[in-house]
């Protein structure tokens, strides 16, 4: 499968669920500026497979910027304002990515989001995440605002119990799923990536998903 560089125009915002908005192709006409910003973080804090608290290696590569990066380790799930492997801080957020995600929050209803953090997750072929619920952070009030660049993918929309049957979402290179409200805490997840070829990311898909770590939400 080959995919085109500019993808699909926008379209309408897309109601999945209760406080589920998907914004179709809302990356897709900038996807060369969200891939270099991307790579400047790269540079300073390049991907990395973290261990989960079982011990096992996670499929997906994951960076961070902002104030606080996701980690992972022997120790547990947490955010922490240092990249572990480095001890430095984590790159600043490009203010080109802050100031799409509040955009993107906004066409998704949630005026006053703030994201204090950036995780990056990378998927090659194969990689795939499983069903998860977002609890790390200090405010659930506040969004998700999850972008999708490259490769698609199929993503997985459960319940607010890991036990519910899921839906299968096709997400593609721009496409935006903004998530909050009454299902803040839905377990989601990624099936296993297809092979195929995009001409900006080649053999890969890359996640972004903005977030309010530490900071409290307060609409303006």
């Amino acid at each position: 499968m080959s995919l085109s560089l500019f993808d699909a125009e926008p379209l309408p915002p897309e109601v999945i669920d209760d406080g589920v908005v998907l914004l179709r192709g809302f990356a897709a006409q900038q996807g060369p500026q969200w891939i270099e910003a991307v790579q400047s973080i790269q540079a300073q804090a390049g991907f990395r497979a973290m261990q989960v608290p079982g011990g096992k290696t996670m499929s997906v590569a994951i960076s961070n910027c902002g104030d606080w990066g996701w980690v992972s380790d022997l120790q547990g799930y947490r955010y922490s304002a240092v990249d572990p492997q480095s001890g430095r801080s984590w790159p600043a957020m490009p203010a080109f990515l802050r100031q799409q995600a509040v955009e993107a929050a906004a066409l998704a209803g949630y005026a006053g989001f703030a994201p204090d953090a950036c995780l990056i997750n990378r998927y090659e072929i194969g990689a795939r995440m499983g069903l998860h619920r977002d609890q790390d952070e200090a405010d659930f009030a506040a969004p998700i605002v999850s972008v999708s660049l490259g490769l698609p993918c199929t993503f997985l929309w459960g319940g607010l119990t890991r036990s519910q049957p899921a839906r299968r979402l096709q997400l593609t290179h721009g496409d935006v799923l903004v998530f909050g409200g009454a299902s803040r805490l839905v377990y989601h997840g990624v099936q296993p990536l297809k092979s195929g070829w995009h001409e900006l990311l080649g053999h890969e898909r890359w996640n972004l998903t903005f977030r309010m770590a530490k900071a409290g939400y307060s609409v303006t």
